[in-house]
């Protein structure tokens, strides 16, 4: 945090009061005390750049429910890491990527990961099946009892989540 002389004092209070309490609750769920360090960071972070932290009348409640979704989405992304890392690990000598290439693929699959997530389930289903089983638009509509132009036109809208929206982001 930065000096908390420079921060108003509903915002210093909020710290002050809570910060050990969420360092606790996270490390609760996560057996990590420096993850749970990193995320009440975040969490906090958060709460003081998209909340009016004065008209917070609950801040543990508030902290609470930011920090879920910070632990869902870190926990999401280690997931996405491991296999990730395990895909990399079967690749042969010769299909080997550079550190900062495995990193830059790390980057774009979270990303993607996040664009999905945003999607309906049944969308991100029917395009899943088509672009990483590649299923044929009949055999998904049969597959999910859709009709292939709901097949059709949900495979366009993860197209767009993933590749259109890319530049926009």
């Amino acid at each position: 945090m930065c000096s908390m002389e420079l921060l108003h004092p509903r915002v210093e209070s909020i710290y002050r009061d809570h910060h050990a309490w969420l360092q606790a609750w996270l490390l609760r769920r996560l057996y990590n005390r420096n993850d749970a360090e990193d995320l009440a960071h975040d969490t906090f972070e958060r709460l003081f750049t998209r909340q009016d932290v004065t008209a917070v009348r609950e801040p543990r409640a508030m902290l609470t429910t930011i920090a879920k979704g910070i632990v869902v989405n870190f926990l999401r992304r280690g997931a996405l890491e491991a296999t990730y890392y395990e895909l990399l690990m079967q690749l042969p000598q010769d299909y080997a990527l550079s550190p900062e290439e495995q990193a830059l693929v790390l980057e774009d699959l979270v990303e993607v990961d996040r664009r999905l997530s945003g999607l309906p389930s049944l969308v991100r289903q029917a395009f899943l099946l088509a672009q990483l089983d590649g299923m044929r638009q009949a055999e998904i509509a049969a597959e999910l009892n859709l009709s292939r132009a709901t097949v059709q036109r949900y495979i366009a809208q993860g197209l767009h989540a993933c590749c259109f929206e890319w530049t926009e982001a």
